[in-house]
């Protein structure tokens, strides 16, 4: 059973665990059908804050419980009352858990002391914030504790996710350089010199480590990122590249110099890279896809969703985030005056 099917991690982890030879039964919201899955595939509707409905799809049992869509204890707790009942869970997490050395995290990056200072990669053994329910790292946090205190009543891979992409994202990081691109916008400013490393993670690589965990169940966290971590820099190229335009880029060394001037969604002024060598130990785990390789795709899905109208109504998650990295005016004056 996979929970949260219809959305950006569910759809090709569906599609990788039919094709493992699982019986796979995809829950939504919505209950929809992806085309890739195959006629196997037994698509549900389901409210994940029902407790009742989660255990009514559950039924008498299942080898494995695969969530993309838990979010804290209380999501948590939901699976393990359901032990036993299900042979073994896949879960997925986010890197914004991990702390440095100093206890910052993603939550305080806003802070005087300014972003954490992460190990370069950033292993399991990383200490992660005080679990709680204050913000999403927090409560992805205490998900996790919970899930792993009940390891042995229901053994949990917990995949802590970077910067997830592909198509049907809520938070799409790559509308940045491709509705830039659409709009005719011929240059742009990064700031940190271009050089800020956050971690991608391709839904398909984490598609992947799905299928593999599933193969192999145990109580354990993995971090679920790319083979390569590029810099903003790189991903620009990238996009351009997929989208045969040539953009002069303005590199501006330190933070943005005003506003969303210089800003995208990976511009973080310290590198946030992880290890992946426990996964590939642990299970076999061979990237499916890289950065490059991936995105096509993204970017053909993009242009048809921005066909269809105004992109804060496409991507109301994205505006919210991100309300103004579009603000060209504020751009041109700052690259006048420049």
């Amino acid at each position: 059973m996979v929970i949260g099917a219809s959305g950006q991690i569910g759809r090709p982890a569906v599609a990788a665990l039919a094709r493992d030879g699982w019986e796979v039964t995809a829950a939504s919201r919505g209950g929809g059908r992806d085309e890739a899955w195959g006629e196997g595939v037994r698509a549900v509707r389901l409210d994940r804050s029902d407790d009742g409905a989660l255990a009514a799809v559950v039924g008498d049992g299942c080898d494995l419980v695969v969530d993309m869509v838990a979010y804290d204890a209380g999501h948590a707790r939901q699976l393990t009352a359901l032990a036993d009942r299900i042979g073994s869970a896949v879960v997925i997490s986010s890197v914004s858990v991990y702390e440095d050395d100093k206890g910052r995290g993603f939550d305080t990056q806003g802070e005087p002391d300014g972003f954490p200072a992460y190990p370069v990669p950033v292993a399991e053994t990383q200490p992660t914030v005080a679990p709680g329910e204050a913000t999403y790292s927090t409560r992805k946090a205490a998900l996790e504790r919970e899930l792993l205190a009940k390891g042995q009543q229901l053994p949990t891979t917990v995949l802590r996710a970077g910067a997830v992409h592909g198509p049907y994202s809520p938070l799409p990081r790559e509308l940045y350089f491709v509705k830039r691109h659409l709009d005719g916008r011929r240059g742009r400013v990064l700031a940190y010199g271009g050089e800020s490393r956050f971690h991608p993670a391709s839904a398909r690589n984490i598609a992947e480590l799905v299928r593999l965990a599933a193969g192999r169940p145990g109580s354990r966290v993995l971090n679920a990122c790319d083979p390569q971590a590029p810099t903003v820099a790189e991903i620009g190229a990238a996009v351009d590249a997929v989208m045969g335009v040539e953009p002069e880029t303005t590199l501006v060394d330190g933070p943005p110099p005003g506003g969303a001037v210089g800003r995208t969604p990976w511009s973080v002024p310290l590198p946030m890279v992880c290890d992946m060598s426990a996964a590939e130990r642990e299970l076999g785990y061979r990237p499916v896809v890289s950065y490059e390789d991936s995105l096509p795709e993204t970017v053909e899905w993009l242009r048809r969703r921005l066909a269809e109208g105004d992109w804060r109504e496409c991507f109301p998650l994205f505006a919210q985030v991100y309300p103004d990295l579009f603000d060209y005016a504020a751009e041109d004056a700052w690259l006048a005056g420049a």
